[in-house]
Formats: C-alpha cells, sequence, structure tokens
C-alpha cells in the first residue's frame, strides 16, 4: 500500500521539523556544556592540534552558530515561512562542515560524529525531497494552501499555510 503524495509529504515535512528541533536541542546544550563545563569532561589533549587552548570557543560555535541555525530553521519550519526549507538547508550544511571540522582538527573520529553527519545529509535530503526534486514527489510546498478551482477540484496556489500538513 503506498501513501497518498499528500500525506507523504506531511510525513517527510514533520520529519524534517523532528530532526530539526532534535539537532538544534542537542547543538545548544551541547555548546552550553562545552562553554560552562569546559568541554564536558573531554581531554584537553584533543585540542592539541587545534588552534584552541579552551573548549569555550568551539562551544560558542556550536551554540550560537551551529544551534542557532538548527533553531531558526525549525522555528521557520513551524511557522511555515517561505524561507524555512532554504534555513533547514543552511542548518544541515552547517551540521556537516561542523563534523567534518570538527574530525578534521581533532583528528580523531567517533560513533556519535556519524549520526550527526547523517542527520545533516538527511535535512539536505528531505529539503530536496519536500523541494520537488525527488521525482516521485511532485514539488508542492507545505505551506501553499489548497484552494479550489472552478470545478470543484483542489488546486495548490502560493503563498499561505496548507491545513493539509498538521
Amino acid at each position: 500500500m503506498t501513501l497518498p503524495v499528500s500525506r507523504l509529504r506531511a510525513t517527510l515535512y514533520w520529519l524534517l521539523v523532528s530532526v530539526t528541533v532534535f539537532y538544534a536541542l542537542s547543538a545548544i546544550g551541547g555548546g552550553l556544556g562545552m562553554v560552562v563545563a569546559d568541554g564536558l569532561s573531554m581531554p584537553k589533549s584533543l585540542l592539541a592540534a587545534t588552534p584552541f587552548t579552551t573548549f569555550a570557543i568551539p562551544g560558542v560555535i556550536l551554540l550560537l552558530v551551529v544551534g542557532g541555525t538548527q533553531a531558526w530553521a525549525a522555528w521557520l519550519l513551524i511557522a511555515r515561512h517561505e524561507s524555512a526549507l532554504l534555513w533547514s538547508t543552511v542548518a544541515g550544511f552547517g551540521m556537516v562542515i561542523w563534523i567534518i571540522s570538527e574530525i578534521y582538527l581533532i583528528h580523531a573520529f567517533t560513533w556519535i560524529q556519524s549520526i550527526y553527519v547523517i542527520g545533516g545529509l538527511l535535512q539536505l535530503v528531505l529539503v530536496l525531497a519536500l523541494l520537488g526534486v525527488a521525482p516521485w514527489l511532485p514539488r508542492q510546498l507545505p505551506w501553499m494552501p489548497r484552494t479550489r478551482n472552478s470545478g470543484g477540484a483542489a488546486t495548490r496556489r502560493a503563498g499561505g499555510l496548507d491545513p493539509s500538513v498538521q
């Protein structure tokens, strides 16, 4: 059994919202922890090959840049703002760049880093699907409301919110 396109689109949209909220909370919490608890018990030896002597500056970057863009994208998605998918893309790329930079700078790789890279890539894939790049999912932005044409058939028009995405 296949899902109707509108149901699939709504599922992908709310999956993007969920992933974005999770990564916003995770980055903000991690950034705060790195600043307040000076690295969350991570050894300072991880910073040896980096330009940093404490975890404070990486923590602020994680908190404000990564967490901030994720939180902003989440808010825009929930508000169904026109720029939500753009900011979700920025947040996804930000997450991927953060983790790849971290791996490069500390010369270490852990399984949790792979989860965050996959999450950032998942955000990008979900945005592409919602934009209609995937041929199996026609382009209909979630905030485009249904309208009735003269024949009574539901159509989409630009702008506004789509009440079917709840």
